[in-house]
């Protein structure tokens, strides 16, 4: 694997007291600043009382467009049209099943040595599925160039994780661009990846509206930043498809969401976690957390991200003992997939898995995910989609009916054609 940092969140989560889970947080090499490695965990609410649906008309006009290419400011991004291999979100029949959505997500979006950005958009395409790439803006940010980034509390290029390099930025503009026009979602994952003091979750909706900005303004300008003037612009004008993200340490959504939704933002992954139940909206902005999944051969539940496998089978150690390896991978699919067939026989609420681009235990959790893909994405009534296309589909929907779904128990299997009228 590359020298870099791999994303999430240090967070305690303990719900119905057996639930146990963690969300990733890397440590990595600074500019300006240190930050700690260690995990700091920190206690959550449990579960959020559902909010009722805000009621308006589902679905977006069709979006128009005259068959030309519009270069966009420094020629670092364009308009091509609409995304390609988009599907259109349908309103409930009268007593249809929801389809099973299955969301992957990865924090960070570098295309480092690993190549496991190019792997998944292959594994993604070979597996009928499409995925949600939170990306770090600052990861097209060249190192030289560092103090352009402002972060909250902090001084001008302090980063809790390392600058990519050149390469890495060249590698990972390709991937990005070729992963929009496979139809999956580029959302952010922010800039600097600071946590606990000082972080996200001491920033004010203000100082998260600067961090916004910014990493729209590090994809808007990465032709002016990097100098790479030879290379083709993003296919994708950012203003319109960056929809949502997930904070780094799932910290500060109350003010985040806040900021979030001068942007029109449609959604937000930044919940430290909740249980499998049909999605809510939080100040007016799709809530998509993270889920409890039912651990194998245990009592506990573990949040549906690779570092919370990884907590529970070697605490924060990445290179645990490799004779476990094989054991921990089947843990963790069949974790992966225990969450799934609860709600796939159950009350079809998504799944929402969240995971970073690493080689912990030996790259055992990116084996389990792919093997999770290959088991659900082909299944009937299984849609593997972006965190986008289900906020679509859920703006498609009867709100009386989402209401409903939301006070289904996971594994709870309604009569359809009672619930959906």
């Amino acid at each position: 694997m590359s020298k870099r940092t791999v994303h999430g969140a240090p967070a305690l989560l303990t719900v119905a007291a057996l639930a146990l889970g963690l969300s990733a947080c890397g440590s990595g090499e600074t500019d300006g600043e240190k930050s700690s490695a260690s995990p700091s965990p920190s206690a959550a609410q449990g579960k959020q009382a559902p909010l009722e649906s805000d009621g308006k008309k589902a679905g977006k006009p069709e979006e128009k467009w005259d068959g030309k290419v519009k270069v966009l400011g420094d020629g670092s991004t364009s308009y091509t049209g609409p995304q390609p291999k988009q599907p259109k979100p349908k309103k409930l029949k009268p007593g249809e099943r929801p389809p099973q959505f299955v969301v992957f997500s990865w924090d960070g979006a570098l295309e480092g040595d690993d190549h496991l950005f190019s792997h998944f958009r292959e594994a993604a395409r070979q597996n009928d599925a499409q995925m949600t790439f939170f990306l770090t803006g600052t990861y097209l940010l060249p190192k030289s160039k560092a103090t352009m980034y402002r972060p909250p509390q902090h001084k001008p290029g302090a980063s809790a994780i390392s600058y990519a390099t050149n390469e890495h930025i060249k590698d990972t503009l390709r991937q990005l661009r070729g992963a929009w026009l496979d139809g999956n979602e580029i959302g952010t994952h922010f800039n600097g990846h600071f946590c606990g003091p000082k972080g996200g979750g001491d920033w004010s909706p203000a100082e998260w509206k600067s961090e916004i900005a910014q990493s729209y303004s590090f994809v808007q300008n990465w032709k002016t930043n990097t100098g790479y003037t030879d290379l083709p612009p993003l296919p994708f004008d950012y203003k319109k498809e960056l929809a949502g993200g997930r904070a780094p340490c799932l910290e500060g959504q109350q003010n985040l969401l806040a900021a979030a939704k001068t942007f029109g933002w449609r959604y937000d992954a930044s919940s430290p976690g909740d249980f499998q139940i049909w999605p809510s909206k939080a100040n007016g902005i799709w809530n998509f957390p993270l889920q409890l999944l039912p651990y194998p051969k245990s009592e506990k539940q573990v949040l549906s991200m690779d570092f919370n496998f990884l907590y529970n089978q070697s605490g924060d150690n990445t290179k645990g003992d490799p004779s476990k390896y094989a054991q921990w991978r089947k843990l963790t699919r069949d974790g992966y997939l225990n969450g799934f067939e609860r709600v796939y026989h159950g009350s079809r609420a998504p799944l929402f898995i969240g995971n970073h681009f690493e080689d912990w235990n030996g790259g055992i959790y990116m084996k389990a995910v792919e093997d999770v893909m290959k088991s659900v994405c082909k299944r009937k009534e299984v849609r593997c989609a972006t965190f986008k296309q289900v906020a679509d589909w859920l703006d498609a929907q009867d709100p009386q009916v989402l209401q409903r779904l939301r006070g289904l128990d996971p594994a709870q299997s309604p009569d359809w054609s009672e619930l959906v009228k």
